[in-house]
C-alpha cells in the first residue's frame, strides 16, 4: 500500500503545482485537489484498521504530507489537519468509541472531512491557553452554540467541525462535532492573507447552532501539556514547499546559460555552494523529522508524553530551515524569482505562514530551555 499510495502522490506533484497558480491569483480553495485525494483513498488512510482504514503510522504520514506540499502548500496543510486529527483521536481515544466510529464510517463511505476550529479573534491560538468566548448553553437535551472561530482551514469543504466552547454556568471548556448542515453554522469569507491562500481558512459563524447532547465529545483542559505527534504534519508540509523551491533553482541553474560564461551557472562554485547548502539543510530537516516521527511510532504512551519539546523542536528547526532553502533558491534564480509568473516567489510567501503554525517558535525554545534545566538537576 505505502508504494502504492507513495507513486500515486508523486504523480500529483505536477498537477498540483500547475493548479496552484490559479488559486494563489485568486485565493480559491483548490477543490479538485481535495477531491483527487478522496478518490484515490487518502483521506482515509488514518482510519483504524477495525474501522476500514489503513491505520498507517505518523512516520508514513508525514513522508505523504511532505510529497504533497511539494505539489502544493495549501493542499498539504489543509488535508494535514484531517489526516492527523483522525489519527490522534484513534490514539487519545477521546471520543466515545459510537460517534467515533459512526465518524469513521463517514469518512471511509463518503470522504468526510474534520477540522478542528479552536482559535479566536480575542483569544487568538489555543496554544496561548486562552479561554474561548465561543459558548454552549445546556438546555436538557441539546447544546446551544454561539461565537466566532478564524482561521478554519479547509472550510468549503469540511463536514464536521470540533469546535471549542465555554459551556456556561461552569469553568469548563468543551470540543463539540458540530456537523456542517447544522443550522446558525455559516462561512463568512475572511481569508486575505498573502500566504497560503489557496487553504480558504475563514471563519466559522455559529448563531444558536443547536446540536445533540451527546456531541459535546471531549473536555478540554486548557493547562494540558500533552504531546501531539500528529502536528508534525506542519513541518512535514513546509519541508514538501522548501523541496519544491529547491528543484526549480537547480533546474534553473542547470539550464540557464548567460553569455558571459561558458556552460551553465549550475558549475559556477558560488552556485555549487548555495546549492550544497540547501541540500544540507534539506537532508537535516528531513532526518529530523523522519526519526522523531519513527520514535513516536515506537514508543509508549508515557514516553510519547515526554516528547513535547522534541517534537516542537522538529517543526521550529524544519520550518526556519525551510525559510533559509526557498531564500537561497532565490539568490541562484536572481530578480526572476520576484516574477509573479515564477513559483518561487510563491513558495517565498507560503513559506513564512509556518512561523505561524502551531507551536510557535518562543514557546518552544522556552520548553526546550525549561526541559534542559530539569535534566540538569
Amino acid at each position: 500500500m505505502a508504494d502504492k499510495m507513495k507513486d500515486m502522490l508523486k504523480d500529483k506533484i505536477k498537477v498540483f503545482q500547475e493548479r496552484a497558480w490559479k488559486h494563489d491569483e485568486e485565493g480559491s480553495f483548490p477543490r479538485k485537489n481535495i477531491q483527487d485525494l478522496r478518490e484515490i483513498g487518502y483521506t482515509s488512510l488514518t482510519v483504524p484498521k477495525k474501522y476500514g482504514g489503513e491505520e498507517i503510522s505518523l512516520r508514513l504520514l508525514v513522508e505523504f504530507q511532505k510529497i504533497l506540499g511539494k505539489g502544493d502548500g495549501s493542499t498539504s496543510l489543509s488535508i494535514g489537519w484531517h489526516m492527523g486529527l483522525v489519527k490522534h483521536l484513534h490514539e487519545q481515544q477521546s471520543w466515545k468509541e459510537e460517534i467515533y466510529e459512526a465518524f469513521c464510517k463517514d469518512v471511509i463511505d463518503n470522504g468526510a472531512l474534520l477540522n478542528n476550529a479552536a482559535s479566536e479573534p480575542v483569544t487568538g491560538s489555543p496554544t496561548r491557553g486562552g479561554k474561548p468566548e465561543t459558548t454552549a448553553k445546556d438546555i436538557g437535551d441539546t447544546w446551544i452554540i454561539n461565537g466566532r472561530k478564524t482561521f478554519t482551514t479547509m472550510s468549503p469543504v469540511l463536514n464536521y467541525f470540533g469546535v471549542s466552547a465555554s459551556i456556561e454556568g461552569t469553568d469548563e471548556v468543551g470540543n463539540f462535532l458540530i456537523p456542517r448542515e447544522s443550522k446558525g453554522l455559516s462561512i463568512e469569507e475572511t481569508w486575505d492573507s498573502i500566504a497560503m491562500r489557496g487553504t480558504a481558512s475563514n471563519d466559522l459563524v455559529l448563531q444558536n447552532v443547536s446540536i445533540k447532547k451527546e456531541l459535546l465529545v471531549e473536555n478540554i483542559n486548557r493547562g494540558s501539556k500533552a504531546a501531539n505527534g500528529w502536528l508534525l504534519h506542519i513541518p512535514a508540509c513546509y519541508l514538501g514547499i522548501a523541496e519544491a523551491a529547491q528543484q526549480y533553482a537547480i533546474d534553473f541553474a542547470k539550464s540557464y546559460s548567460p553569455n558571459s560564461i561558458k556552460g551553465t551557472i549550475a558549475d559556477l562554485p558560488n552556485v555549487k555552494q548555495k546549492i550544497g547548502e540547501m541540500e544540507l539543510k534539506r537532508l537535516q530537516s528531513e532526518h529530523f523529522l523522519f526519526s522523531v516521527a519513527t520514535k513516536w511510532d515506537e514508543s509508549d504512551h508515557e514516553t510519547r508524553q515526554q516528547m513535547k519539546a522534541e517534537l516542537g523542536a522538529v517543526k521550529h528547526a524544519i520550518v526556519n530551515q525551510a525559510i533559509e532553502i526557498v531564500d537561497l533558491a532565490m539568490r541562484i534564480v536572481g530578480a526572476k524569482s520576484l516574477s509573479m509568473k515564477n513559483p518561487l516567489q510563491r513558495y517565498y510567501r507560503d513559506i513564512r505562514a509556518g512561523l505561524h503554525n502551531p507551536p510557535m517558535d518562543d514557546m518552544t525554545i522556552m520548553l526546550l530551555a525549561a526541559d534542559t534545566i530539569k535534566k540538569e538537576e
